[in-house]
């Protein structure tokens, strides 16, 4: 038999795409986590702050609350190694700012809007990630 754990990730998807969908509906703009993150930042979106920071208090709640709704038991596959988390977090930061955006970004907004660099970005962002592993599980045993 197939396990039935497929149906949340396209669940969550499918969440996804429906809040891109409406965020750009309402707000006439990308929902990209990393933009979002850095207007904050960088006081550029100061002005949308309220809004920003509902996004990010969604992003932050609604897991805990699918947790308590559902009785589901949280699943964490993070790494112990305190090292390999902080530097997972620098690259990740800073492939963003290379490539002006993050996955939510690029991957399903732009591609979505056909978007060659959204689509580009993302392909890049999954290779980059796939390295990632075969460099820090496979080579150096630090996840």
């Amino acid at each position: 038999m197939i396990d039935p754990d497929w149906i949340w990730g396209l669940v969550g998807g499918l969440m996804i795409g429906a809040a891109a969908a409406l965020f750009l509906l309402v707000n006439g703009r990308i929902m990209g986590a990393s933009g979002i993150i850095g207007g904050l930042v960088d006081r550029s979106g100061w002005s949308t702050a309220v809004e920003r920071g509902a996004f990010l208090a969604g992003l932050l709640l609604v897991p805990g609350l699918f947790v308590l709704a559902t009785g589901a038991a949280a699943q964490t596959n993070l790494t112990g190694n305190l090292w390999a988390v902080i530097a997972a977090g620098l690259l990740v930061g800073i492939g963003t700012r290379l490539a002006n955006g993050c996955t939510s970004g690029h991957g399903v907004c732009g591609i979505s809007r056909f978007s060659l660099r959204g689509m580009v970005a993302t392909v890049f962002y999954l290779l980059a990630g796939g390295m990632a592993v075969v460099v820090f599980k496979h080579w150096l045993g630090v996840v």
